[in-house]
């Protein structure tokens, strides 16, 4: 900002004010533009008029201008802070108001979502889906401590910190009832940690194997064959209904058949679904105990 272009001066030749035309010798006068006038008429026809207060600018006031605009040097101060601008860096911003640097970039800088503060250079900060935060402003939804720069989980305009979120959102495994943050897998509708759905016998983990359930109870194919299934009277091999061939049993007083195994002794008839006759233990057809 730089001075107006007049000249105040005290008159020592004869001339008269270019507007009320009194004689100006020996008076303080005003020459702009080639005419001299005195200092009344000056400030009521000549003057520049204060961009800030709006009154004229007399000429014993010091004054400022910028782009076609003119202030008084005590007018000429930062619109949001005050502090003098004279032969400080400014702005000029909307409504011809000047602004200090300072301030210009207060206002110019991004606002944290938590307190409406800007956030200036040098601060730390947290950026997400173009909304920031002030690193300590950045606070879980549900326990109000500081995420900062910790992981976090978005739900909606809502932020949790792991522990909240596993508390209000996780699903509960099954048998520890402690919360599934990540993979686990789903049996019967219910939901299970990897490492909670096990064999009960050998405690190998079940998730993408063949498995068979027994009374609550986990057992994976080799387990169950070893400690559980029932043994073929016939072959001594374990029955297995749904681990390969066999699916159908045959029950008699206490002793158990794999469908194929269950035959005459004799003849080796199949007699699955079929008469049979028991003698002295063994199992035969209805026509071979009559040869024995």
């Amino acid at each position: 900002a730089g001075p107006g272009s007049y000249t105040v001066g005290t008159m020592s030749e004869r001339f008269d004010c270019h507007y009320c035309r009194d004689p100006l010798q020996g008076k303080k006068y005003v020459q702009k533009e080639g005419r001299h006038c005195c200092v009344k008429c000056f400030e009521k026809f000549c003057a520049n008029t204060c961009t800030e207060c709006k009154k004229p600018i007399g000429a014993d006031s010091k004054e400022l201008h910028f782009k076609n605009r003119y202030w008084h040097d005590n007018c000429f101060r930062c619109f949001k802070c005050y502090t003098s601008l004279v032969n400080e860096p400014f702005m000029l911003r909307e409504n011809n108001k000047v602004w200090c640097s300072n301030c210009t970039a207060a206002e110019d800088a991004p606002r944290c979502k938590g307190c409406f503060k800007p956030i200036i250079a040098g601060d730390q900060n947290v950026e997400y889906k173009k909304m920031v935060w002030h690193k300590d402003c950045f606070t879980c939804s549900q326990c109000k401590q500081v995420i900062g720069s910790g992981s976090f989980f978005p739900k909606g305009d809502e932020f949790y910190c792991v522990s909240c979120h596993e508390l209000k959102f996780a699903k509960t495994c099954a048998k520890c009832k402690n919360p599934i943050t990540s993979g686990g897998l789903t049996y019967q509708e219910q939901p299970w940690h990897s490492e909670c759905f096990i064999c009960s016998n050998c405690k190998k983990q079940l998730g993408g194997k063949r498995f068979t359930a027994v009374e609550d109870q986990f057992y994976c194919v080799e387990c169950y064959k070893e400690c559980v299934a029932k043994k073929c009277a016939g072959c001594k091999n374990p029955i297995t209904a749904g681990f390969g061939r066999g699916t159908s049993v045959v029950n008699y007083e206490d002793e158990s058949w794999h469908d194929y195994c269950f035959k005459c002794t004799k003849c080796a008839r199949g007699l699955a679904n079929k008469r049979f006759v028991c003698h002295n233990g063994k199992i035969y057809c209805a026509e071979c105990p009559k040869r024995l």
